[in-house]
């Protein structure tokens, strides 16, 4: 007798935990991850070569000044619920942006030079802006259903986790128990058209080791975000496949420079002694990047310099021949003897408090390097590894010295760039901005502010290598490494998964949700042909995944472009 067919379901474990299911607030990667599924933004990334393409939006255009935009919303894409995507929805979530500051919480940056939005019928939205705007098809903003938000009330309280939730992409949350699992369904009337999976189920885990242990077991289908000695241990597996990729991701340590509200009012007990950036600079040079790239990341990482990581080569900047913040333990105890940092009777200058992620490999092993590194120059670091939640409150408030941070960046590398001007420090309550560091400089800004409406690409490059050199001279963080994306999958259970960019490009954590969305189960056989066993698909069973979420710090104002990790 026929049975019903079992649906298909990829599985997904995450260690991180999910800070909101609020488009306007979710600022956690592990979260901004589901809410690429659940939500198209205007415009996409290809899965092949980045480029941009259709998404919400399907034409564009821009007037010969470059300060109007106009977007078309083509007839047919429906909100999961069935109501029609229109230009409305478009212009209601910009301009909740625009007039809550709370809704600017995760994605602000992208229009604060906005003028104007305006949904001049259901197919046409018409954007201002003050000054040209180069990022304008690069508005990585999750649009929202004007029909359920306008019904939302307060954005800072709303949850968005009462199921079915109305969304546009491929897949739609179906139920939500905190700490233990989140649940989609495929979006049947996605228009790209249904996921091959039925169901996608990210499920909690304590650690990675043991599902790292499952995949050798067949027990989960996909593992990223490996520490390199697991990626290692799964060499020569028998139906494991490995997938090493030049990541778009960063890690990075944080140097509290003096965090204060973007109106200039001290926040948080940072050691002073760090408002100084001879004393940055000095730690910085204390670390050998060298050094912790091949003990602490295996080789498995690049030297960190710039804020945008090599895998973008056109944008990735390194200090030339000239650089004088290399490592030398001497000169940066010189430095500190002329910063007036001096050591007492037992040889310590400072001691200052390292936060980073318990259970997270790197931040164990790199803190210890460091503790070493630093204590040569006479520093002691009282490291503190605490739970995300912990060090998202931590960090909000500024009660840091060090802290390890890392992030996912764009291909228009203006989200990252962000981060770090004065404006996107928090507001006197200590919310609503998205600064990565508590970075403010007026030579900084003004860069910033010609990068964005500089057109001339070649122009606009030199400008955005000019901001990260800024960056990299008045430290208030040290990128550490640009970290390789190591994944493995069962190739024995997976047919194949939609990397971005094709070649050499990561199956999770991509710009865009294509990895999931383009997952396809295998065709397998319990026993031969002409056995009393059926043939039978993966679709009656499971494929699991494994999200190993990485460093999160201040995750509180932390973007979906740009994922804080």
């Amino acid at each position: 007798m026929a049975t019903a067919q079992q649906p298909a379901i990829l599985k997904v474990a995450i260690v991180q935990q999910i800070d909101s299911l609020n488009p306007f607030l979710a600022v956690f990667q592990s979260s901004t991850e589901i809410n690429r599924l659940m939500y198209d933004y205007l415009t996409a990334y290809a899965a092949d070569d980045q480029r941009v393409t259709e998404a919400i939006a399907n034409r564009w255009e821009t007037s010969p000044d470059r300060l109007t935009w106009t977007f078309t919303v083509p007839q047919g894409k429906k909100w999961s619920d069935g109501q029609p995507i229109t230009a409305h929805d478009v212009a209601f979530t910009y301009n909740l942006m625009l007039t809550d500051e709370v809704a600017r919480t995760a994605n602000g940056s992208f229009v604060t030079n906005f003028e104007s939005v305006t949904a001049t019928d259901d197919r046409t939205v018409v954007i201002k802006t003050k000054a040209p705007q180069v990022t304008m098809l690069a508005l990585d903003v999750p649009i929202v259903p004007r029909h359920v938000w306008e019904k939302a009330g307060s954005i800072k309280d709303y949850t968005n986790d009462r199921t079915p939730v109305v969304g546009s992409g491929p897949f739609v949350l179906t139920e939500h128990v905190p700490g233990q699992f989140i649940k989609l369904k495929a979006n049947k009337d996605y228009w790209r058209g249904a996921a091959k999976y039925d169901e996608l189920h990210f499920v909690y885990f304590q650690n990675s080791d043991a599902a790292v242990q499952a995949l050798g077991k067949g027990e989960v289908d996909l593992v990223n975000r490996m520490a390199p000695a697991q990626f290692e241990s799964l060499a020569g597996r028998a139906g494991v496949t490995r997938n090493k990729a030049q990541g778009r991701r960063f890690t990075e340590l944080l140097i509290n420079p003096g965090a204060a509200t973007r109106t200039g009012e001290p926040i948080g007990d940072g050691n002073p002694a760090l408002r100084d950036v001879r004393v940055r600079r000095a730690i910085a040079q204390a670390v050998d990047l060298d050094a912790l790239v091949a003990r602490v990341n295996l080789g498995y990482a690049e030297r960190g310099a710039g804020l945008v990581p090599p895998v973008f080569t056109k944008w990735h900047w390194q200090p030339g021949e000239q650089d004088t913040r290399r490592y030398d333990p001497a000169a940066a105890n010189a430095a500190l003897d002329a910063a007036g940092v001096a050591r007492d009777a037992g040889g310590t200058r400072l001691s200052l408090r390292l936060l980073g992620r318990a259970g997270r490999a790197y931040d164990e092993q790199a803190s210890e390097y460091l503790k070493k590194s630093l204590g040569e120059v006479g520093i002691t670091l009282d490291v503190r590894l605490v739970s995300d939640n912990q060090l998202n409150e931590a960090t909000t408030v500024g009660s840091y010295d060090l802290a390890f941070s890392g992030w996912a960046t764009n291909v228009d590398p203006d989200f990252v760039l962000s981060l770090h001007t004065c404006a996107q420090r928090p507001g006197a309550d200590g919310k609503g901005g998205t600064t990565d560091a508590y970075f403010c400089d007026e030579t900084y800004d003004r860069l910033y502010a010609r990068q964005l409406s500089e057109f001339d690409e070649a122009k606009r490059i030199e400008l955005v290598k000019q901001l990260q050199a800024r960056f990299y001279d008045q430290v208030p963080a040290v990128v550490l490494a640009y970290d390789n994306a190591l994944e493995a999958y069962r190739s024995d259970h997976v047919a194949r998964f939609t990397t971005q960019p094709a070649q050499g490009g990561v199956i999770m954590a991509q710009n865009g949700m294509w990895g999931y969305y383009g997952a396809e189960p295998a065709q397998f056989s319990a026993r031969a042909a002409g056995s009393r066993w059926p043939v039978f698909a993966i679709g009656g069973g499971l494929l699991v995944v494994l999200l190993v979420a990485g460093l999160l710090v201040a995750g509180r104002r932390r973007a979906t472009a740009g994922e804080r990790e």
